[in-house]
């Protein structure tokens, strides 16, 4: 079983396998096929790096369909973060298994329990499932979970992004017979590198070449921004179009799609709405004005844009950064299309940064935080008024930071509290902590009075010196 292998008859695989790959005509394995049969077939635990299209489904479903027998008894577990990748599995399982004669059923939320129980009652080998419906079967009784030998996790960092997690991981402490475990992911987020080493033994390490993929060579952007001024930054940046530009304008709702549509012509600037609700004939009509040029801007959710296929587009913004990360490449590959020049920008609130670094790491970009474009020559006013917001800058308490130009060889942070409470004339309740060095120092406001607190020392001396309230973070 060397890994070096060309064809997959180059494995000596069962027969009912390989004569439905044939029958198929699977003929070359893919990278990460080539790295995780052979040791997988060893009965090695596996660490897959793979993304969606790179074989992995066949690179873990081969070993476990060889290892698994048509008993009728649960075997082998494949758990998916959502009922259309389980059901996708399951398909590619039933086919690539040929006549093994092995009973695969999902088990997935969203359709009839009852039904689901009773085609578990009624016997299976290969379970493929979602988190909560696993649990509900197995604390039902219907999914006996501690006679599971072999066990996949598929889209490990998705598990992580959707919140399964701790559903993965008491699904994992229900099967004390796992001989075997394989886990697959676009990403290694910490969180999924703690659970491979708590619940896998020396696992081996493999990845897919076709990680790679072809990113747009455009000018990419991020404006740290929080979401109730992102509607500032959006007219900032349309205010900076030429005659000849379009933008699409990405959100991850259908009912943002309609607010963003009615907000921007509310101050002037004219955009279509797109989504799965609109009917296909509107659908068409919008991609026509778009490549004839009538259509400036379009906003649309990834779903609906999958149909655009427009050259003429030169921006793309993402107003809500995407789920996830391969996302991002399909949006910003909208533009910079036959040698255009293109833009992309992504407003990026404080919940957003983490997502924001996971694209730049996954896909090893760089996605420099920039201030929002200038308004162009000619224009004073904006096309949507900056609004005043707190939620960036304000911790889980409730509290802003505020940096003074006063230090602890000119003050105590007595003195300093008992300042801002008598000048200001608030309870000293809203307060927080105060952080003195030698020249400087930080108070934190509650937010409810900060606004008014840093006008107030704006405007006053502190034994003749002016404090220069910052704050931070802003």
């Amino acid at each position: 079983m060397s890994s070096a292998a060309t064809a997959f008859t180059d494995w000596d695989l069962d027969e009912a396998i390989a004569s439905a790959l044939a029958d198929k005509g699977w003929t070359t394995p893919t990278e990460i096929q080539v790295e995780a049969i052979p040791v997988a077939r060893q009965g090695r635990d596996v660490v897959g790096q793979a993304r969606t299209g790179s074989g992995k489904t066949a690179a873990f479903g081969i070993p476990i369909i060889e290892k698994c027998e048509a008993t009728g008894i649960p075997q082998a577990i494949i758990l998916c973060p959502t009922r259309e990748l389980a059901v996708q599995v399951a398909e590619e399982i039933s086919w690539v298994q040929g006549d093994s004669g092995l009973s695969i059923q999902t088990v997935y939320g969203g359709t009839d329990i009852e039904k689901q129980a009773k085609e578990l009652d009624d016997g299976a080998d290969i379970i493929v499932g979602t988190p909560g419906r696993v649990i509900d079967m197995s604390k039902r009784g219907h999914l006996k979970l501690g006679q599971i030998t072999h066990f996949c996790l598929d889209e490990a960092d998705r598990m992580l992004d959707m919140g399964f997690f701790p559903d993965v991981l008491w699904i994992f402490d229900q099967m004390p017979a796992r001989e075997q475990t394989l886990l697959f992911s676009a990403t290694f987020p910490q969180e999924v590198l703690d659970a491979a080493e708590e619940f896998m033994d020396d696992p081996v390490f493999v990845m897919s070449d076709n990680l790679e993929v072809e990113i747009p060579e455009i000018d990419q952007f991020a404006v740290r921004i929080g979401r109730g001024n992102k509607l500032w930054v959006l007219g900032r940046i349309i205010a900076n179009m030429d005659d000849n530009d379009q933008m699409l304008i990405f959100t991850n709702t259908k009912r943002m799609v309609e607010l963003l549509e009615e907000r921007l012509s509310k101050f002037g600037m004219k955009a279509t709405g797109m989504h799965g609700d609109k009917a296909q004939n509107r659908r068409e009509k919008i991609l026509d004005s778009l490549r004839d040029g009538t259509t400036r801007i379009v906003v649309a959710t990834d779903v609906a844009a999958r149909g655009i296929d427009v050259d003429g587009i030169t921006y793309v913004v993402n107003y809500d950064l995407p789920i996830d990360t391969e996302s991002y490449v399909h949006r910003i590959g909208r533009t910079g299309r036959m040698g255009r020049s293109g833009q992309a920008w992504s407003l990026v609130s404080k919940e957003d940064i983490g997502a924001l670094d996971k694209i730049s790491n996954t896909w090893n970009l760089e996605i420099p935080y920039v201030e929002a474009p200038a308004l162009p020559d000619g224009m004073t006013r904006d096309p949507v008024r900056r609004r005043e917001d707190w939620s960036e800058v304000t911790d889980p308490f409730g509290m802003v930071t505020v940096s003074l130009e006063v230090g602890k060889n000119a003050a105590t942070k007595r003195a300093l509290a008992d300042w801002i409470v008598s000048e200001a004339r608030i309870p000293e309740i809203a307060l927080g902590e105060i952080a003195m060095e030698e020249g400087s120092s930080t108070v934190q406001i509650h937010v409810d009075k900060a606004s008014y607190v840093i006008d107030v020392i704006k405007k006053r001396e502190f034994d003749g010196s002016s404090l220069n309230p910052t704050i931070i973070g802003a």
